[in-house]
């Protein structure tokens, strides 16, 4: 997919170039001012009259005419120098992407030294360029007939940079790595939900273990009864597809400690139970398992970059279906912890699985623990479709999280929970909880709940009910599931340091 070259040849033949150009005002010079050189003072012409845009960005592309080695030059705006971000990089190279994938280009030239500044390194222009391919063209393999028209995809990415080599190689292969997974991550929300059941995520993982060479477990419904995993179980009652508990084991030290629990909700289709959706509010629930996605895709990272650390992947997984078998309002569950659950909304089913995902970690040996789930809709009334909610019960775990975050540009916002949260969530007449206490403040109720199965183990929760998907195309990616938290979990488990008196 990449190569890395230190010196760019003016006759060796590309199909299209791309330099970034900031500020169009400046007068053109460096690699740019050669290239102007070659269309004969065109570039300069062009930047004058605004055809040649240098806001941020946008994408302009300018056909040589046989006047230079490559077909066609991408200029791709930056806007102002001292206002370049990695976001910002990425987000260009996204727009790039997009604009060469629809002008069917297989080859891409690079100068990759016009992206840098001093704000922005080589290294972390690598990182966003390899990101951003992979994510900005990726669509969702659909089911409608297809053309025999022969697909043309960017296969050839020639990078030219006067920085060393391999360090270019390593971040591209990193970048391209974490944008390769979150699309993984898309496409497992994106299958309807026939065709990703329970069984379906326990092959999925199976797949990913054995490519990685991950230590697997799949615990069968018989299995989670002898466990009295009755929370999970619960929720499975309606449905006639078979619950799994799944797990990962990714070594990354000599010894099994220090392990990072990551647990994703994957509940693979939610009706809502007896407490049923309305029929806008159904549609679209085969992406419950969302959180379960994100925890696959950073297991792929992980697996790919092999870091020092040790991580224990845990996935309760099953749809939430209606049926004489289903649980129902005022039932009381026991969860595999032995704390019971007045069961007030069948429709709050993922804190259920969760419960028990969490206390099925521990029992792994996880110290630290991070849940992610599509959990809420009270946190997209909070803060919107764009920000992650968050909560914790160790500041020291919740700021390696939202530090790996501001990396990623995955943006979250942490929640309080208080001892009136606790409070509601521990008032029950006949058991030691209640999985809905009520609507108001109703998404910290839900990360309160599973605090009550992380006890004082730390913990961090993450609510990507209203990121996990998008209803509209962006500079990294089309309308559809975004493969929110991949890239956070992985930077986090990454950079994890162990944290003393947890």
């Amino acid at each position: 997919m990449f190569q890395v070259k230190n010196e760019l040849n003016f006759s060796q033949e590309h199909e299209a170039l791309v330099v970034g150009i900031f500020d169009a005002n400046k007068k053109v010079e460096g690699f740019i001012g050669e290239i102007d050189t070659l269309l004969e003072g065109q570039v300069t012409k062009l930047l004058k009259e605004g055809d040649i845009s240098s806001q941020s960005k946008k994408v302009t592309k300018l056909h040589t005419l046989g006047k230079s080695s490559a077909k066609r030059v991408y200029f791709v705006g930056l806007g102002k120098k001292e206002n370049l971000s990695f976001e910002t990089v990425r987000e260009a190279f996204g727009s790039l992407f997009k604009t060469v994938s629809g002008d069917k280009i297989e080859e891409v030239a690079i100068a990759l030294d016009t992206f840098v500044t001093d704000q922005v390194d080589g290294f972390d222009v690598s990182h966003a360029l390899g990101e951003a391919l992979p994510l900005a063209t990726y669509t969702f393999p659909d089911y409608k007939q297809k053309s025999n028209e022969p697909e043309k995809n960017i296969t050839n990415v020639i990078v030219f940079s006067d920085t060393d080599k391999e360090e270019i190689e390593a971040s591209l292969t990193v970048g391209y790595a974490y944008g390769n997974a979150t699309n993984s991550a898309r496409t497992l929300v994106n299958l309807p939900g026939n065709m990703m059941t329970a069984t379906d995520m326990a092959n999925y993982a199976l797949e990913l273990g054995n490519k990685y060479s991950f230590e697997v477990e799949i615990l069968e419904k018989e299995d989670m009864e002898k466990l009295g995993m009755g929370a999970l179980l619960a929720v499975n009652k309606g449905s006639v597809e078979p619950p799994k508990m799944i797990v990962l084991k990714y070594q990354g030290k000599e010894t099994w400690n220090d392990v990072i629990g990551l647990v994703g909700k994957g509940i693979t289709f939610d009706t809502g139970g007896y407490s049923i959706k309305p029929k806008d509010g159904i549609v679209g629930m085969k992406a419950d398992m969302g959180g379960a996605a994100a925890v696959l895709g950073a297991m792929e990272i992980i697996g790919e970059l092999r870091p020092e650390q040790n991580v224990v992947a845990v996935i309760p997984s099953t749809d939430n279906m209606v049926s004489g078998d289903a649980f129902k309002p005022d039932d009381v569950v026991t969860s595999m912890s032995g704390k019971t659950i007045e069961i007030l909304n069948t429709d709050a089913e993922g804190r259920l699985a969760l419960a028990d995902g969490v206390t099925y970690a521990k029992q792994h040996g996880a110290e630290y623990l991070v849940d992610v789930a599509t959990l809420t809709g009270g946190v997209i009334v909070a803060l919107g479709n764009d920000i992650t909610g968050a909560m914790a019960n160790n500041e020291t775990l919740f700021e390696q999280v939202l530090e790996a975050s501001h990396e990623t540009g995955e943006a979250m916002w942490r929640l309080p929970m208080t001892e009136n949260h606790k409070k509601r969530v521990r008032k029950s007449n006949v058991a030691d909880l209640n999985n809905s206490p009520g609507r108001d403040g109703h998404a910290i109720f839900a990360g309160t709940f599973i605090a009550e199965f992380a006890e004082d183990t730390p913990w961090v929760h993450l609510d990507i009910a209203g990121t996990a998907t998008t209803t509209s195309q962006y500079e990294l990616g089309p309308a559809g599931a975004t493969g929110a938290m991949v890239r956070t979990l992985a930077a986090f488990v990454e950079r994890f340091e162990p944290i003393n008196n947890k």
